[in-house]
């Protein structure tokens, strides 16, 4: 077994959300599980190598398997793409639910790193009521557009605030949002603002522990593009002291998700 940890959407050198990437590992769901949980890290991935030539990521947060995470399959990117003679571009797919993720380094002049292609996703057919995000968020709620669930892969629960003061001030009920997130088939909750034309800033919800908030959540700003219909830079990480920068470039046939990909020694 081999395991690689690396920072990924870091806004400075340095700086990022933590990743797991496992090779040449093949034990259950369990033990992986297992792994997951020992570890502590935001997320794990599993590199798994088919007989046929194609690769499957797996991934795991500390409590609970997921179908998508995007900062895992940047991580996974970045050791799928940068070895000795490697493709500049690989078709991947996830365990759970066998979706297509396209992996890419781009070194070109309009764009330099590491970026993954994917398309939006169906969502679970969900009435939000207007209770519902004050009950998740441990306090009165006044949002400055409709609650939205989106998903590139991992439906979110979108919850737009009026600005970062709001943003930071946030101490939801996390136990409360995995309750209800489970019983609708949502993997949590990302609130956000808008800082600029097209630049946002996000707090994603979906782990039980406040300690393990993620510094950056790509499928959260997949998400929030494929709502939007836009293009956007989505800022995250001052609670938790990792600045990060999570950009994606969207257009109707493909949503492209990218960042700064660094090894942690």
């Amino acid at each position: 077994m081999t395991v690689h940890l690396l920072k990924c959407f870091g806004a400075a050198p340095g700086g990022g959300n933590a990743a797991l990437v496992v090779e040449n590992e093949h034990g259950s769901v369990t033990a992986r599980q297992a792994f997951a949980r020992e570890r502590q890290v935001s997320a794990c991935v599993f590199i798994d190598r088919q007989a046929d030539g194609g690769i499957v990521l797996d991934y795991f947060y500390p409590h609970t398997r997921s179908p998508l995470c995007l900062h895992a399959s940047l991580a996974a990117a970045h050791v799928l793409l940068t070895a000795p003679g490697a493709p500049a571009t690989l078709t991947v797919t996830t365990a759970m639910r066998g979706q297509a993720l396209q992996l890419v380094r781009r070194a070109d002049g309009l764009s330099h790193g590491l970026f993954i292609g994917l398309a939006p996703q169906p969502t679970p057919a969900v009435s939000v009521e207007k209770y519902i995000p004050s009950e998740l968020m441990g306090q009165h709620m006044h949002l400055t557009s409709p609650p939205v669930i989106a998903s590139v892969g991992s439906p979110k629960l979108l919850l737009e605030v009026a600005d970062r003061t709001i943003l930071r001030a946030l101490r939801p009920n996390l136990e409360l949002i995995a309750d209800w997130s489970a019983l609708h088939q949502v993997n949590g909750c990302y609130a956000y603002c808008r800082t600029g034309e097209s630049e946002y800033e996000g707090r994603n919800f979906n782990h039980l522990d406040p300690a393990l908030e993620d510094s950056a959540t790509g499928v959260a700003a997949g998400a929030l593009a494929a709502h939007r219909q836009q293009s956007l830079r989505l800022h995250q990480g001052h609670v938790t002291q990792q600045a990060c920068l999570i950009q994606v470039q969207y257009s109707a046939q493909a949503i492209w998700v990218g960042g700064m990909v660094q090894r942690s020694t």
